[in-house]
């Protein structure tokens, strides 16, 4: 059966919504699709920080090399992520999902082989450049099945991404650091499976993708809002996933550290603990999109960012216990945040999705990305424990949140 649409070029024109003619059963599946396709793409990211134990010994790092690992993979995905996310917004690409895995896959078989640190870090860089490939695309394709939920297609999207996050680290800790760093190479099993499920999304997006036609701006039935206010809007925003990223930046890059350091626990078992907290994130993260779509964006954000201060300013001084807890509280209530951000700012600028996601997801992984090599050089100059104390009071940046207008009553009240 063919497939039509009468998508526009910005798919902000139908609001995401499932046309009669588009059976909501098959886009239903598409986002089942590309939630398991995250989750592979993310399990594969997160191979690379959780070898971190592996790659220091191998290569006789210091934790300033480590933080460089993570600043080359993620300014490699987050300066093209808002260039793809922009050009696929005029240029759609069926296939481009299934081209970046294939990309993260020959960055994934060079790290397996690795010889030196300079090799390690191309491979790191190569795994970026795929995500940054597959992050815009596969978020509009989330949003244009999203039956008009926009929140809970985001956060369905994410979970898969959040739980790949917290499979790698537990992979790694069953597979990689047992067997060496050549059994990396496993994994590309992972991108193989990715690649063929996303060939299928990408024959299906063909088949109703965004139509040629050019559409005006009599679609949208609000008034436009002024550039100066969308900056300023975007700049908080900006500062909103700063504070969240740099501060979940301090635990996947050197929880397992801090644990072994603090607690002297063995790498397996701290791999686990970090699996444990990247799992809750994974549950949190399904949260803050339904909440959003009934209650506002804006509530979700205050609740993620500043909820979570209370419990990262208690946990330097925790027992290994109460770290365990904490670290569970923080991921699930800081996961919430993202997915209501995203929608956010789709919101704010429509027909701009491809490339608001490759902004914010660019911004995610840059500051990520940032702060593994700033935390990283601050644990060589002090210690791991002091980063734990430094980054608890990130975010107390939440209270910015105050400045975020309720977009759509605000929009509302231009308009009268």
């Amino acid at each position: 059966m063919e497939i039509k649409s009468s998508y526009p070029r910005s798919e902000e024109r139908s609001v995401g919504r499932v046309r009669p003619h588009q059976p909501e059963n098959m886009a239903g599946l598409v986002l089942l699709g590309l939630c398991f396709s995250h989750l592979l793409n993310d399990t594969i990211q997160s191979l690379i920080p959780a070898i971190y134990p592996v790659l220091k010994t191998t290569f006789r790092l210091d934790f300033g090399q480590i933080g460089l690992i993570t600043l080359t993979f993620q300014l490699t995905s987050s300066l093209l992520q808002p260039l793809v996310g922009t050009y696929t917004d005029h240029k759609p690409k069926p296939f481009s999902l299934a081209i970046g895995m294939g990309v993260s896959l020959c960055g994934l078989l060079l790290l397996s082989r690795a010889w030196d640190y300079g090799v390690v870090l191309l491979a790191a860089g190569l795994v970026g450049v795929g995500s940054s490939i597959f992050h815009p695309e596969a978020t509009r394709l989330a949003r244009f099945s999203s039956g008009g939920r926009h929140g809970f297609a985001q956060s369905v999207f994410q979970l898969g991404g959040y739980m790949g996050t917290a499979i790698g680290p537990a992979l790694a800790a069953l597979i990689v650091v047992p067997a060496g760093q050549h059994s990396i190479a496993w994994f590309s099993i992972v991108a193989l499976v990715a690649i063929v499920v996303l060939s299928r999304v990408g024959f299906w997006y063909k088949k109703v993708r965004i139509s040629q036609q050019k559409k005006t701006a009599q679609s949208f039935n609000r008034p436009p809002i002024p550039g100066w206010k969308v900056f300023a809007i975007i700049s908080i925003l900006a500062a909103l996933i700063f504070s969240k990223y740099f501060y979940l930046a301090s635990i996947s890059s050197y929880y397992t550290f801090y644990l072994i350091d603090r607690f002297h626990l063995s790498i397996q078992h701290s791999q686990m603990l970090l699996f444990l907290f990247l799992f809750a994130v994974a549950i949190g993260t399904i949260i803050g999109g339904p909440i959003g779509d009934r209650y506002g964006r804006k509530l979700v954000i205050w609740f993620s960012i500043l909820g979570v201060t209370p419990f990262t300013i208690l946990l330097p001084y925790a027992d290994l216990f109460w770290t365990c807890v904490l670290s569970v509280i923080i991921g699930l209530i800081l996961a919430s945040a993202f997915s209501a951000i995203i929608v956010y700012g789709q919101e704010l600028v429509p027909g701009k999705v491809g490339m608001i996601g490759g902004v914010f997801y660019g911004l995610a992984f840059g500051m990520g990305g940032l702060g593994s090599a700033i935390l990283g050089e601050l644990a060589d100059l002090t210690s791991i424990d002091f980063v734990y104390h430094v980054c608890s009071f990130l975010p107390l940046i939440g209270l910015l949140t105050v400045f975020l207008p309720n977009l759509d009553r605000w929009v509302a009240n231009k308009g009268q």
